[in-house]
């Protein structure tokens, strides 16, 4: 993998080159990874890119050449360039699960090590972090309105080709059935799916002969996309040209909810009443909702996902907490940090239902019953801990977490977090 070195904001070099010349490069610290809100008031929010960030560390070298341009550019001196060609990242890193639920103030990554190790990492964390939050976040709130069926992530034309990569990611540990992305799918082993665009039906010269053509090569399991001209007359040569077997057609335009009830009727109608019926079209959290009484099989949604729908970043911010063991605090207003340490557990009642989130700040919250644990190591010493969680692991963590959350929390209007975070300190 290419060095992810230069994935950073040049003052994160310049405070290393004034760090290393007055003497506090090595002072032990503490930085973590926060949100002082959620976007949008939704009420929860999905921690997602962990995993995608422990890979980036990894790779995170001072190649020969980065060296020499940042010399040829001014942006480091001697003394700095030595220390960027040794740098291997030493410390610990702690953090909230991938697939895990956070809320205001949740310390969703804990990173330890000297001043200048620490924090060089902050723009590439807060990159991959902020940006699969918020594509997991909106996901889930996607998979929960789709009430168990399928959705497919089809984004990749509305956004950047690498983020693409790792939004397919974040979708599919929110829940997403599949990609259309091919490069997620050999990465990180996703499921994918395709078929056929509007390009294909209107490159022959009839509906009938793209149709034959798609079934001929794919088989009657296929996905008709039928709406390139008139839908009902689509639907009527699908069925003609596959016959009842066929597998599903696909909408993706005009109003939906009538589109699925008169292509239900249609079909059941044709005798195919086993052919499934999938649209697309602009889908939000929303749409998908409204929809929930169509007789919709599965959905195909694109740039909402890759967007955020409406919330593409997810508000994070990456703060130095604690040095030599000493609190510190930002005291900036409508930017006050907390300092310490934070240690965090999920309270629950009996039956499992999450209650609130206890956040000790340089002290561990008393143990009670039915308290989570919330964070784990990912990098101890630099190396990868033991036992990571896999992308199927985390996806099926996240499920978990969403049924553990109150009803309330699970809604798509605006409104409170979930449960409320409880700060304490070692005096509380």
């Amino acid at each position: 993998m290419p060095s992810t070195a230069l994935l950073t904001d040049q003052y994160e070099l310049t405070m290393v080159s004034a760090a290393l010349r007055d003497g506090t490069a090595d002072r032990p610290c503490v930085f973590e990874v926060f949100g002082r809100r959620l976007p949008n008031q939704r009420r929860y929010g999905v921690v997602a890119g962990t995993g995608r960030l422990v890979d980036a560390i990894r790779d995170f070298r001072f190649e020969p050449d980065d060296i020499a341009f940042l010399r040829d550019r001014g942006v480091v001196d001697d003394l700095t360039a030595e220390w960027l060609a040794a740098y291997r990242f030493t410390g610990d890193i702690e953090g909230y699960a991938e697939g895990e639920l956070y809320f205001p103030g949740s310390p969703i990554l804990t990173v330890v090590a000297p001043f200048a190790v620490g924090v060089v990492l902050e723009t590439l964390a807060l990159s991959v972090l902020n940006h699969d939050c918020a594509i997991a976040t909106a996901a889930a709130r996607m998979v929960t309105a789709a009430r168990g069926r399928p959705i497919i992530e089809m984004g990749s034309r509305r956004t950047h080709e690498r983020s693409a990569v790792a939004a397919a990611r974040a979708a599919y540990l929110a829940g997403f059935a599949s990609t259309s992305n091919v490069e997620a799918g050999r990465r990180y082993d996703i499921p994918t799916a395709g078929t056929a665009a509007h390009a294909f039906t209107l490159l022959h010269d009839s509906e009938a002969e793209a149709f034959a053509s798609q079934i001929a090569t794919s088989g009657k399991d296929t996905t008709l996309l039928v709406d390139t001209y008139d839908i009902t007359q689509g639907i009527r040569t699908a069925i003609e040209v596959a016959g009842p077997e066929l597998g599903a057609i696909r909408i993706d335009s005009g109003d939906l909810s009538v589109m699925a009830v008169q292509a239900r009727d249609l079909l059941d109608s044709l005798g195919a009443r086993d052919t499934r019926i999938v649209v697309s079209g602009d889908l939000d959290e929303h749409s998908i909702a409204s929809l929930a009484a169509a007789p919709v099989d599965a959905y195909g949604a694109g740039t909402a996902v890759v967007t955020g729908a409406g919330a593409p970043t997810a508000q994070l911010v990456y703060k130095l907490v604690e040095v030599d063991g000493r609190a510190v605090v930002k005291r900036s207003e409508n930017k006050r940090t907390v300092g310490g340490r934070k240690y965090a557990v999920r309270r629950h009642k009996p039956t499992g239902t999450a209650t609130e989130e206890v956040v000790g700040s340089q002290c561990r919250p008393p143990e009670e019953p039915h308290d989570r644990p919330l964070q784990r190591p990912y990098l101890v010493g630099g190396e990868p801990a033991a036992d990571l969680p896999d992308l199927p692991a985390s996806r099926r963590h996240l499920a978990g977490c969403l049924v553990s959350i109150p009803w309330d929390g699970l809604k798509l209007s605006a409104g409170d977090p979930a449960i409320p975070v409880t700060m304490l300190s070692p005096t509380s």
